[in-house]
């Protein structure tokens, strides 16, 4: 039996959740049984070596703005050429021009991946509701994100499903700290870490509001922010007002994440609004505890004081207070990050993952699973 044939459509293949998502669910599928083509709507981007790595043919369309209609020829195109039965589509640029493309080049089964509960705006909500049509499946990142798409978004619950993110727990795990004295932070001090785009989206000021109660008392404060965005001049000036100029270090865009969560003591997402942050997920597995603001998907990872803390969003004086409360008790940090790194072991594996989303391709095709070797069926 031929494998199926399966393309993966994504706005870009930059570094970023959804990209690295993207690339372990490709790279881990069973080539017997599919063949993956990725498809990116911009140009190539530092994850498309990892897929050819893997043998897995990419084609970048180079798109230079997300919304371009002129693509959609392009993308047509390649579909009608690799000839698809199911078509995955990653992002909202790509799952809106991903349906368009798919429905005129013919392929048999759509299904869009949507991986937050976009507060910002409500238009991308009515371009997802007068597209579904073209869709038969949506996957949701968590329940919250389905729940907030079904209601606010108007989107059947019967096409809507969860497949959560996962985690490479080992990289996260195994990871040798990486050398920070480099911001001014002395030998023997860990920092707090905040990783995440520079947009209003992460509530950061709320985080540096926090700090700013706080660090008069506390000479040993320190924050490390990785990451890069729009935001990233506006928030340095932000810092800077409020006196903690010594203690914010802005890193910027880094591939080195495993290194820097392990040289820290506590990751802190100030959030406004999420899907199900991966970077809770990197920190759980790294056995740092973390103090997550009440967004979606966050309350689908954290058990209060066991896997870690929740704070309402937009609230710096219960950011501090709770900062503060863990660097106070160093007994409650330690067991709240062990107990979070046991957590996504048992049940954010990237093989689960990936066996979620070949379930829901096999339930589309109208296939049943491979028959199991003659060892296994005995």
């Amino acid at each position: 039996m031929q494998p199926v044939p399966i393309a993966f459509c994504i706005t870009e293949l930059d570094p970023g959740g959804a990209e690295r998502a993207l690339v372990q669910i490709v790279t881990r599928l069973n080539r017997d049984e599919w063949a993956p083509t990725v498809i990116c709507l911009s140009g190539r981007g530092e994850m498309v070596g990892p897929l050819e790595a893997a043998g897995i043919p990419v084609v970048c369309l180079g798109a230079r703005r997300k919304i371009n209609i002129g693509i959609v020829t392009k993308l047509i195109r390649e579909l009608r050429s690799c000839r698809p039965q199911v078509l995955q589509t990653f992002l909202f640029h790509a799952n809106i021009l991903g349906r368009i493309a798919g429905h005129f080049a013919g392929v048999p089964h759509i299904v869009s991946g949507i991986r937050v509960a976009e507060r910002r705006s409500r238009w991308p909500m009515r371009i997802d509701r007068l597209t579904q049509r073209w869709v038969e499946m949506n996957v949701c990142v968590s329940r919250s994100v389905l729940d907030f798409t079904h209601e606010q978004a108007g989107v059947p619950s019967s096409k809507l499903t969860v497949i959560p993110n996962g985690v490479d727990v080992d990289r996260f795990r195994l990871a040798r700290a990486a050398e920070v004295s480099s911001f001014g932070i002395s030998p023997g001090i860990k920092p707090l870490i905040c990783i995440g785009r520079l947009d209003e989206q992460k509530g950061h000021r709320y985080l540096f509001e926090a700090l700013a109660k706080l660090a008069p008392a506390d000479p040993t404060l320190h924050l490390l922010v990785v990451g890069h965005g729009p935001l990233d001049a506006t928030l340095k000036e932000h810092a800077s007002r409020l006196g903690l100029a010594s203690v914010v270090h802005f890193v910027g865009w880094s591939d080195q994440i495993p290194e820097f969560l392990k040289a820290s003591s506590l990751l802190v997402l100030p959030s406004l609004w999420e899907g199900m942050p991966n970077v809770v997920l990197e920190a759980m597995a790294s056995g740092l505890p973390v103090i997550a603001s009440d967004v979606e998907g966050v309350r689908e990872l954290i058990s209060p004081d066991q896997t870690g803390i929740i704070v309402p969003p937009r609230d710096s004086d219960a950011l501090a207070r709770e900062i503060q409360r863990l660097r106070a008790d160093s007994q409650l940090a330690e067991t709240v990050g062990d107990t979070s790194q046991v957590f996504v072991t048992e049940h954010f594996t990237w093989d689960a993952v990936v066996q979620g989303y070949v379930q829901l391709y096999r339930r589309l095709l109208g296939s049943p699973p491979p028959s199991p070797p003659d060892n296994c069926s005995r």
